[in-house]
């Protein structure tokens, strides 16, 4: 690459640019620093939405369930606040499945089944992981604010926390979630019903990568 290219040259930790999207939004509203929470946040910078962001002086919370996944936040992100738990609608202790790939990984047994019997995945162990609320950890770490956004990738779960998010009238300015059902051979099925519950909240559709649909909450940008 030239000098005069890798001037121009963007780098993105995201699985398909959902960092880039997301940097657009909080550049177009004159947020220097958006901070973050990172549900299901699998790695420090790898396949992860809020790397960019660190890097660039943000902090947030990330949150990972898988023990050997949270340790690296802990290493390479510090300044962070890391949480090894998983996120419900309840208070208590869940079973966690750790899958091979362990981005697969997942609180639902139905979905580690899947991944398994359909998909051919390892499931590598068990273990019983703490599990909070989206609202209870805006309490204890936030005072009770919000986060300027929210990314969540809960394999099984999803739809819980955006249910909680909804009902508790948590007022993220941008929420990136997956919408879309894993497929081998790239034929997964969009989860229409969670785009439509997440727009009727008071959100725009503001861009889909397939896998992720990022959401902007309408009057903050209609605000500019």
């Amino acid at each position: 690459m030239t000098e005069s290219a890798d001037r121009y040259a963007k780098r993105s930790f995201s699985q398909c640019g959902e960092d880039l999207i997301l940097r657009h939004i909080f550049n177009s509203l004159k947020v220097e620093r958006p901070s973050y929470i990172d549900v299901g946040a699998h790695h420090p910078f790898r396949i992860n939405n809020t790397a960019l962001f660190h890097l660039g002086g943000s902090r947030g919370i990330s949150i990972e369930p898988n023990p050997e996944l949270f340790a690296l936040f802990e290493q390479e992100r510090p300044a962070d606040i890391n949480l090894n738990a998983g996120i419900s609608d309840t208070e208590g202790e869940s079973v966690f499945y750790v899958i091979d790939p362990p981005v697969f990984s997942t609180f639902s047994r139905e979905v580690a089944d899947e991944f398994v019997t359909r998909h051919g995945f390892n499931l590598k162990q068990t273990v019983t992981i703490p599990c909070t609320t989206i609202l209870s950890v805006l309490e204890q770490h936030c005072g009770g604010k919000c986060p300027d956004f929210i990314s969540i990738d809960a394999e099984g779960v999803d739809e819980i926390i955006i249910d909680s998010i909804i009902s508790n009238n948590l007022p993220f300015t941008a929420i990136c979630v997956e919408t879309i059902s894993f497929s081998n051979k790239g034929m997964g099925v969009k989860n229409q019903d969670l785009i439509r519950k997440v727009t009727d909240a008071g959100y725009i559709n503001y861009a889909d990568t397939n896998i992720n649909t990022i959401f902007v909450k309408k009057d903050v940008w209609q605000r500019g």
